[in-house]
This record gives structure tokens, C-alpha cells and sequence, in this order.
């Protein structure tokens, strides 16, 4: 048989194929090594957020980037669509609550107390409820959200604290000589102050009680004045930050790895037992 001297026909194959073959999903496993072929930059994963859809390298100078699952990378030379990886199977129910308090499987709530904690702030609230909630669904204590504290006054007044009404209050930032410390002043100086309680923490927002080092982070980054916190360490960590959903998102991601009081800073942990103690506490 004589041998075809023009090669076989190209057209009887996938012409169209890149070289190193069609991307294929692959799981982006913690350990595993590839490379973004856009940048080249080539470490090993050692992170994976599925509320942000990144995946986090680090290559041999312990340096660290993050980029956006899918397609885009070369997994032991080879094109890969990197997904997050299958969830594992949930753990059992721990014998502790996220405080730390003993846990009591199965416990009901209890009736609502007619005193109540407010906290100025939608993502303080979904952190004491996060970690404290269990506890404060069997002491009966319901924590409301507070816009602002500029509104304190007017919620005090509607509200009527008292005896049985006690109220506690976790504020941002509360520091001498600021405008919420002349309020909270005021507050204590007035009829009903002997049943108001109110505490604030040192951070500049309710992210940074939140340990970075849960975050993979040596330290919350140094924002300018000039700009809003939150968008700037946003920015900073190369998260998107154009709008407000894209802070949301954030903000889930940064409570997705807080599970209990280990997670926090001690400054908050006291002012939030602070505020239940007292809004529990026996009239007299």
C-alpha cells in the first residue's frame, strides 16, 4: 500500500480544538495548584468562597490573589472550568451554642420579655444573631433593628422604658468626644436613663470586630477618610464593590466564617453580654 503523500484529511478531525484540548470542570480542590492564564500567575488554592464565586492563590512568595471561578485556568497544564468544591456532610449538632453557653437540644423560645436590645445597624444585628441568637431565643430577648442612633431618642419615647422595659443599645464607634457619646450622654442624664443601657465598640464598623485573620488577612486594611469603609476595603481586597449589592455580598461572605465568639474580637464579646445581662436581669 503506498503511503498518502498529502497526510491524512485535516477536515475528518476537530480542526477547531485548541491544542492543550477543551476546558473541562474540574473542582477547585484546596491544595491543588494551577494557573490563570490571563495573568500567569500560578499558586496553589487556598481559599474558595462560594457566596463571592472566587478562588484565592498563593504562589511560592506567599503571595496571594484572588480571581473569579470558571474558566480562565491550566490544572497540571491542561484547560480547567474551576467550580466550587462538593459540600461536605453537615456536623453534628454541637453541645455549645455559638457563645459558648451550654447548648439545650431542642429547647423551646420563650415568650418575648417586653425588654428589648437595639443595635445601630442591619449587619451588627445579623452578627449578635449569628452568635447569640440561640441564647437570646431562650432568655426571650428580641434585638431590633436601629437605623441610626440620631432616631434613639425618638425610639426611647415610643417605646417607654421602665422597670419591665429595660432597654440595651450597641452603637458603633463610641468614643469620647463624638456625637454619639454627647447622645448616649443626654440618654443617661434623662427620666427613663436608669433603664437604658447603652454600649458601644471601638471598630469603625461592625466588619472589623470580625478577626481578619478568619478572613486570611493579617490585619483589616487602613482606609482613607475620603472614602465610605466598607467600599474601601472592598477595594482594597479586590472584592467588587460598585454597588450595594455587591457590599451585601461581602458582608455575607465575612459572616459566612464567623460559627462562634472565637470568630470576634473580645471588645464586642463584652458589650453584648453586657447588654443581655441587663436586659435580663431581675427588676429591683
Amino acid at each position: 500500500m503506498s503511503s498518502d503523500r498529502y497526510g491524512s484529511d485535516v477536515l475528518s478531525t476537530d480542526w477547531r480544538a485548541p491544542k492543550r484540548g477543551r476546558a473541562v470542570e474540574a473542582p477547585a480542590e484546596l491544595g491543588a495548584v494551577v494557573e490563570e492564564v490571563t495573568t500567569d500567575w500560578c499558586g496553589e488554592i487556598v481559599a474558595v468562597d462560594r457566596d463571592l464565586h472566587t478562588v484565592t492563590l498563593e504562589d511560592r512568595r506567599s503571595r496571594r490573589r484572588t480571581f473569579p471561578l470558571g474558566p480562565g485556568f491550566l490544572l497540571e497544564g491542561r484547560p480547567v472550568i474551576l467550580t466550587a468544591p462538593v459540600r461536605t456532610a453537615a456536623p453534628a449538632k454541637p453541645t455549645r451554642t455559638a457563645s459558648g453557653s451550654v447548648a439545650v437540644p431542642d429547647a423551646k423560645a420563650r415568650v418575648a420579655r417586653a425588654s428589648r436590645i437595639f443595635v445601630e445597624g442591619r449587619h451588627d444585628a445579623e452578627l449578635v444573631e449569628k452568635v447569640w441568637g440561640d441564647d437570646l431565643r431562650i432568655e426571650g430577648v428580641v434585638v431590633e433593628y436601629l437605623g441610626g442612633v440620631d432616631d434613639l431618642a425618638d425610639h426611647l419615647r415610643d417605646f417607654r422604658p421602665g422597670p419591665d422595659r429595660k432597654v440595651g443599645v450597641l452603637v458603633d464607634h463610641l468614643v469620647a468626644g463624638s456625637k454619639e457619646s454627647r447622645i448616649a450622654q443626654g440618654i443617661a442624664k434623662s427620666p427613663v436613663g436608669q433603664h437604658v443601657l447603652i454600649v458601644g465598640h471601638p471598630f469603625i464598623d461592625i466588619w472589623a470586630a470580625v478577626k481578619p485573620d478568619r478572613l486570611g488577612l493579617p490585619r483589616w486594611p487602613d482606609v482613607p477618610r475620603s472614602i465610605e469603609w466598607k467600599k474601601g476595603v472592598c477595594q482594597q481586597l479586590g472584592w467588587p464593590h460598585r454597588d450595594q449589592a455587591d457590599i451585601a455580598r461581602a458582608w455575607q461572605h465575612i459572616l459566612s466564617k464567623v460559627s462562634s465568639y472565637h470568630d470576634l474580637d473580645p471588645a464586642l464579646l463584652g458589650r453584648v453580654e453586657e447588654l443581655i445581662d441587663f436586659v435580663t436581669a431581675s427588676p429591683g
